[in-house]
């Protein structure tokens, strides 16, 4: 069974994309067959890859708007492993446009239908914002992975999240679950992030993934590249990092860690 997973944050600049697009390539490191969505209008998640989203001819924008088929749009992507449906500002328009059609919720899930029978994950980059876009894929996701950088004003965030993500769950995606807590941009010399990702593990308690995404180059640099860290530089503690990441999504496989929302 595939397993749909959106990487989410309401909060920008916590290493969501980041997260999305390293996970993609370290999953597929292990031979699961992955497929990358970019949710997000600014279009990251594609430059990261390799993409040059300013020259899309069809992209997830055009795959919500009914104006090509999900096929068509995914770009097989093999210097990095994983598949990719792009985006780019386009995304924005689209966004708007679907605001007025019925099952308006539900484009994105209706769009990857066509995919899980030849995937094993498919990850979706959200967009930073409590959008319709991001009730698409929320309703079209089985499980939220959240990074969330250890600092104050991400604590406070993070109710906010597992707020809608239990409203979700409540109306139109009775199946999604947290499948985990990411801490990002870890640097273990500050006070202050070495007591919020405390707090985070007696809080959440086996929500919070064992694996830490360091402060690194490496991760800072790949994506100007257009390569996540594993093909930029694989024995970077940042690459280390999402190849553990990784490890730990396979082992918990589809078993739901006690859900805690606050």
């Amino acid at each position: 069974m595939t397993k749909i997973l959106a990487i989410a944050n309401q909060k920008g600049g916590v290493g969501k994309t980041t997260t999305a697009v390293n996970l993609a390539a370290s999953l597929a490191a292990t031979g699961k067959r992955v497929v990358l969505a970019d949710c997000d209008p600014q279009g990251n998640a594609t430059s990261g890859s390799g993409i040059n989203k300013f020259e899309l001819q069809d992209s997830l924008a055009e795959v919500l708007l009914g104006q090509c088929a999900t096929n068509t749009a995914l770009l097989k992507l093999e210097k990095v492993g994983y598949g990719l449906i792009p985006a780019n500002d386009r995304l924005t328009a689209a966004e708007m446009a679907i605001m007025g059609r019925d099952q308006r919720e539900f484009r994105l899930r209706q769009a990857l239908s066509p995919l899980q029978a030849h995937c094993d994950f498919i990850l979706l980059d959200c967009p930073p914002s409590l959008s319709i876009l991001a009730v698409n894929t929320l309703a079209a996701a089985t499980a939220v992975i959240i990074p969330i950088q250890c600092e104050y004003y991400a604590l406070e965030g993070l109710s906010s999240l597992t707020n809608t993500i239990d409203r979700i769950r409540q109306t139109i995606n009775p199946d999604l679950y947290i499948a985990g807590i990411l801490r990002t941009m870890y640097d273990p010399r500050n006070n202050l992030t070495r007591d919020v990702a405390t707090k985070l593990q007696e809080h959440f308690k086996e929500l919070v993934y064992d694996s830490i995404i360091p402060r690194n180059i490496t991760l800072a640099e790949a994506p100007s590249h257009g390569l996540p860290a594993l093909q930029y530089d694989k024995k970077a503690r940042g690459t280390q990092a999402y190849l553990m990441l990784a490890g730990e999504v396979l082992r918990r496989g589809s078993r739901k860690p006690k859900q805690n929302n606050g």
